[in-house]
Protein backbone atom coordinates (compact mmCIF):
# COMPACT_ATOMS: atom_id res chain seq x y z
CA UNK A 1 0.00 0.00 0.00
CA UNK A 2 0.84 3.70 -0.51
CA UNK A 3 2.25 5.74 2.53
CA UNK A 4 3.74 9.27 2.44
CA UNK A 5 7.00 9.70 3.66
CA UNK A 6 7.53 12.76 5.85
CA UNK A 7 10.67 12.05 6.56
CA UNK A 8 11.34 12.99 2.64
CA UNK A 9 11.32 16.96 1.92
CA UNK A 10 8.78 17.84 -0.37
CA UNK A 11 9.61 19.37 -3.81
CA UNK A 12 7.21 21.87 -5.12
CA UNK A 13 6.33 20.82 -8.96
CA UNK A 14 5.67 23.70 -11.96
CA UNK A 15 2.46 22.77 -13.44
CA UNK A 16 0.54 24.50 -16.49
CA UNK A 17 -3.16 24.00 -16.58
CA UNK A 18 -4.74 24.05 -20.76
CA UNK A 19 -8.50 24.00 -20.59
CA UNK A 20 -9.17 23.10 -24.06
CA UNK A 21 -13.31 24.54 -24.73
CA UNK A 22 -14.70 26.75 -27.66
CA UNK A 23 -17.26 28.12 -25.24
CA UNK A 24 -15.78 28.56 -22.09
CA UNK A 25 -13.61 31.91 -20.53
CA UNK A 26 -11.80 32.33 -17.49
CA UNK A 27 -14.65 33.32 -15.80
CA UNK A 28 -16.54 29.77 -16.26
CA UNK A 29 -13.63 27.48 -16.53
CA UNK A 30 -14.72 25.55 -13.41
CA UNK A 31 -12.25 22.86 -14.41
CA UNK A 32 -9.33 25.20 -15.00
CA UNK A 33 -10.47 26.77 -11.79
CA UNK A 34 -10.61 23.27 -9.92
CA UNK A 35 -7.46 22.41 -11.07
CA UNK A 36 -5.42 25.39 -10.12
CA UNK A 37 -6.85 25.29 -6.78
CA UNK A 38 -6.05 21.88 -6.08
CA UNK A 39 -1.98 22.56 -7.46
CA UNK A 40 -2.01 25.70 -5.11
CA UNK A 41 -3.98 23.50 -2.26
CA UNK A 42 -0.97 21.10 -2.34
CA UNK A 43 1.78 23.44 -2.50
CA UNK A 44 2.83 23.36 -5.93
CA UNK A 45 3.64 25.83 -8.41
CA UNK A 46 1.17 27.00 -11.07
CA UNK A 47 3.37 27.70 -13.84
CA UNK A 48 0.67 29.11 -16.26
CA UNK A 49 -2.79 28.73 -17.74
CA UNK A 50 -4.47 29.16 -20.45
CA UNK A 51 -8.01 28.44 -22.78
CA UNK A 52 -7.83 27.19 -25.84
CA UNK A 53 -10.45 26.12 -28.38
CA UNK A 54 -10.90 22.61 -29.55
CA UNK A 55 -8.32 22.46 -32.79
CA UNK A 56 -5.51 19.59 -32.46
CA UNK A 57 -3.06 21.71 -33.93
CA UNK A 58 -3.58 24.11 -31.59
CA UNK A 59 -3.40 22.15 -28.86
CA UNK A 60 -0.45 20.67 -29.94
CA UNK A 61 1.41 23.98 -30.50
CA UNK A 62 0.45 24.82 -27.12
CA UNK A 63 1.56 21.66 -25.08
CA UNK A 64 5.04 21.82 -27.61
CA UNK A 65 5.63 25.30 -26.12
CA UNK A 66 5.18 24.56 -22.57
CA UNK A 67 7.57 21.13 -23.57
CA UNK A 68 10.17 23.62 -24.20
CA UNK A 69 9.67 25.81 -21.90
CA UNK A 70 12.43 25.73 -18.77
CA UNK A 71 9.54 26.55 -15.95
CA UNK A 72 6.91 24.13 -16.62
CA UNK A 73 6.99 20.46 -15.55
CA UNK A 74 4.07 19.22 -15.69
CA UNK A 75 0.83 19.93 -18.12
CA UNK A 76 -2.96 18.83 -16.90
CA UNK A 77 -5.31 19.61 -19.91
CA UNK A 78 -8.96 19.67 -19.13
CA UNK A 79 -11.39 18.95 -22.25
CA UNK A 80 -12.04 17.46 -25.35
CA UNK A 81 -11.57 13.98 -24.08
CA UNK A 82 -14.63 12.44 -25.17
CA UNK A 83 -16.03 11.05 -28.39
CA UNK A 84 -17.57 14.00 -30.57
CA UNK A 85 -15.87 14.98 -33.78
CA UNK A 86 -14.67 18.10 -31.76
CA UNK A 87 -12.89 16.04 -28.77
CA UNK A 88 -9.10 16.39 -30.24
CA UNK A 89 -7.21 16.55 -26.98
CA UNK A 90 -6.18 13.34 -27.11
CA UNK A 91 -5.07 13.14 -30.23
CA UNK A 92 -2.81 16.32 -29.84
CA UNK A 93 -1.45 15.25 -26.91
CA UNK A 94 -0.35 11.78 -28.74
CA UNK A 95 1.07 14.19 -31.27
CA UNK A 96 3.92 15.29 -28.82
CA UNK A 97 4.18 12.21 -26.72
CA UNK A 98 7.37 10.36 -26.83
CA UNK A 99 6.18 7.86 -24.15
CA UNK A 100 2.30 7.24 -23.25
CA UNK A 101 1.68 6.29 -19.11
CA UNK A 102 -0.62 3.66 -20.13
CA UNK A 103 -1.34 2.85 -16.71
CA UNK A 104 -2.50 6.60 -16.23
CA UNK A 105 -5.67 5.66 -18.58
CA UNK A 106 -6.28 2.11 -16.48
CA UNK A 107 -6.45 3.16 -13.02
CA UNK A 108 -8.72 6.58 -14.16
CA UNK A 109 -10.74 4.38 -15.35
CA UNK A 110 -11.69 2.30 -12.49
CA UNK A 111 -11.79 5.67 -10.05
CA UNK A 112 -14.55 6.90 -12.36
CA UNK A 113 -16.30 3.58 -12.85
CA UNK A 114 -16.60 3.90 -8.95
CA UNK A 115 -18.58 7.39 -9.15
CA UNK A 116 -20.30 6.85 -12.35
CA UNK A 117 -20.13 2.97 -13.43
CA UNK A 118 -20.16 1.94 -17.17
CA UNK A 119 -20.70 6.12 -18.30
CA UNK A 120 -16.29 5.73 -17.63
CA UNK A 121 -16.14 3.74 -20.68
CA UNK A 122 -16.45 7.36 -22.85
CA UNK A 123 -13.97 9.05 -21.05
CA UNK A 124 -10.22 8.62 -23.30
CA UNK A 125 -8.28 10.43 -20.14
CA UNK A 126 -4.65 10.03 -20.87
CA UNK A 127 -0.92 10.69 -19.92
CA UNK A 128 2.59 10.44 -21.23
CA UNK A 129 6.03 12.13 -21.04
CA UNK A 130 7.45 14.23 -23.71
CA UNK A 131 11.19 15.71 -23.49
CA UNK A 132 11.32 15.27 -19.76
CA UNK A 133 7.64 17.11 -19.40
CA UNK A 134 4.71 14.80 -17.81
CA UNK A 135 1.23 15.57 -19.89
CA UNK A 136 -2.18 14.44 -18.42
CA UNK A 137 -4.98 15.06 -20.70
CA UNK A 138 -8.19 14.64 -18.27
CA UNK A 139 -12.09 15.28 -19.41
CA UNK A 140 -13.74 18.85 -18.74
CA UNK A 141 -16.02 17.74 -15.94
CA UNK A 142 -14.57 19.09 -12.63
CA UNK A 143 -16.20 15.93 -11.21
CA UNK A 144 -13.28 13.89 -13.15
CA UNK A 145 -10.55 16.25 -12.31
CA UNK A 146 -11.47 16.23 -9.17
CA UNK A 147 -11.04 12.43 -9.26
CA UNK A 148 -7.96 12.49 -11.23
CA UNK A 149 -6.52 15.14 -9.08
CA UNK A 150 -7.41 13.26 -5.58
CA UNK A 151 -6.88 9.88 -6.24
CA UNK A 152 -3.83 9.90 -8.33
CA UNK A 153 -2.12 13.32 -9.90
CA UNK A 154 -2.09 14.41 -6.17
CA UNK A 155 -0.17 11.52 -4.68
CA UNK A 156 1.83 10.65 -7.87
CA UNK A 157 3.48 14.66 -7.95
CA UNK A 158 4.17 14.66 -4.55
CA UNK A 159 7.97 13.55 -3.83
CA UNK A 160 7.35 11.98 -0.29
CA UNK A 161 4.73 9.41 -1.96
CA UNK A 162 5.85 5.62 -1.53
CA UNK A 163 6.83 3.57 -2.90
CA UNK A 164 7.20 5.58 -6.26
CA UNK A 165 6.46 8.75 -7.51
CA UNK A 166 6.74 10.86 -10.79
CA UNK A 167 9.07 13.30 -9.53
CA UNK A 168 11.56 11.54 -8.17
CA UNK A 169 12.03 10.19 -11.71
CA UNK A 170 11.82 13.43 -13.22
CA UNK A 171 15.79 14.44 -13.65
CA UNK A 172 15.65 11.14 -15.19
CA UNK A 173 12.67 11.66 -17.81
CA UNK A 174 15.23 13.64 -20.33
CA UNK A 175 18.32 10.92 -20.35
CA UNK A 176 18.33 10.33 -23.93
CA UNK A 177 18.83 14.36 -24.79
CA UNK A 178 22.18 13.76 -22.86
CA UNK A 179 22.87 10.68 -25.22
CA UNK A 180 23.02 13.20 -28.05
Amino acid sequence: MSTLDLGSEFVPVRIAVLTVSDSRDFSDDRSGRLLVERIVAADHIVADRKIIEDDRSHIAAQLKLWIDAENVDVIISTGGTGLTGRDVTVEAHRDVYEKEIDAFAAVFAVISMQKIGTSAVQSRATAGVARGTYLFALPGSPGACADAWDNILKMQLDYRHRPCNFVEIMPRLAETKRRK
